[in-house]
């Protein structure tokens, strides 16, 4: 815009001495406009506006000035912008980016990480110095740090700890150290979200065996309970059969058995016609016999 306010002062110049000349109205009234038309492309030119949630930096000849907010500023025409956003950008680490990690134990895991960063409007100098655009920031700065320290992190904890049972803690310790480590290079970190941890091939065929064998495990110890509980109660209720056997073997003397055989054939002898032996010692069997057969 600069070079083209110059042409036009040039062309307003040229025309107005030509009009002076030849005493032509027409071309002193277009160097008139030539010259209107080169001043406003002047002020144009060292005119800019900075957007809404954006700071900018000013360089002239190789030179940093101070950072410009949003706004209407006047500049040199000598003088470029750069500017950065101050909104969230995000770095998400997943896809081809996504990190491998691995955990204590050397089990690898592939880590899908989103970090939310931006640039703090007080040090835009400072980050134009170190790397000279938005996206150079993202890629010098906050690429390279999040995935170390996203690495570092995992190496802390083992794999099932990494993919399962320690997600959030995980989570909030890599959210620290990443603030932590580019705060003070003016990148403020808003959120980090580790969206999700899949493990390997090789680290997934070791979790299922690992799993089938705390499955045989428990099966193995419901059987071995089963079979203690089931010996218990054999053995429990054997000693109850012994107790009474016991108890029997000492309440049955032979006047006790005798006085049993007399009620039994009295009882027999009521309701059948039959002759009673009578009970006697000397072990044998008491024989009774029906009167009505042969």
């Amino acid at each position: 815009m600069f070079v083209i306010a110059i042409l036009l002062v040039i062309a307003a110049v040229v025309l107005y001495i030509v009009g002076r000349v030849n005493d032509t109205r027409g071309l002193r009234l277009g160097a008139v406009g030539a010259l209107l038309a080169g001043l406003f492309s002047l002020i144009v030119s060292m005119t800019y506006v900075i957007s809404a949630y954006e700071v900018g930096v000013p360089v002239a000849f190789g030179k940093v000035g101070t950072p410009m907010s949003s706004g209407m500023h006047m500049k040199s025409p000598f003088t470029n912008v750069t500017t950065f956003s101050t909104r969230p950008v995000d770095l998400n680490l997943s896809d081809k980016d996504v990190v491998e990690v691995r955990s204590s134990q050397g089990g690898v895991m592939y880590a899908e990480v989103t970090v939310k960063w931006a640039v703090h409007p007080s040090k835009a100098v400072e980050l134009y110095k170190l790397a000279g655009s938005e996206d150079a920031i993202q890629q010098r700065l906050v690429y390279p740090d999040s995935r170390e320290i996203v690495r570092n992190v995992f190496a802390r904890y083992s794999s099932e700890q990494g993919y399962a049972t320690d997600r959030e803690k995980i989570n909030a310790e890599i959210a620290t150290l990443i603030k932590d480590r580019l705060a003070p290079r003016g990148i403020d970190v808003t959120t980090v979200n580790l969206r999700n941890v899949k493990p390997s091939n090789a680290l997934q065929d070791q979790i299922d065996r690992k799993i089938q064998q705390q499955q045989a495990t428990e099966r193995a110890l419901e059987a071995s309970r089963t079979a203690k509980a089931e010996a218990d109660r054999r053995r429990i209720e054997a000693e109850g059969i012994a107790r009474a056997n016991k108890i029997l073997n000492e309440s049955l003397t032979d006047k006790v058995l005798t006085n049993q055989c007399i009620d039994a054939y009295k009882e027999a002898a009521a309701k059948n016609p039959v002759y009673a032996v009578p009970c006697g010692g000397g072990g044998s069997n008491p024989l009774i016999v029906d009167g009505t057969k042969r």
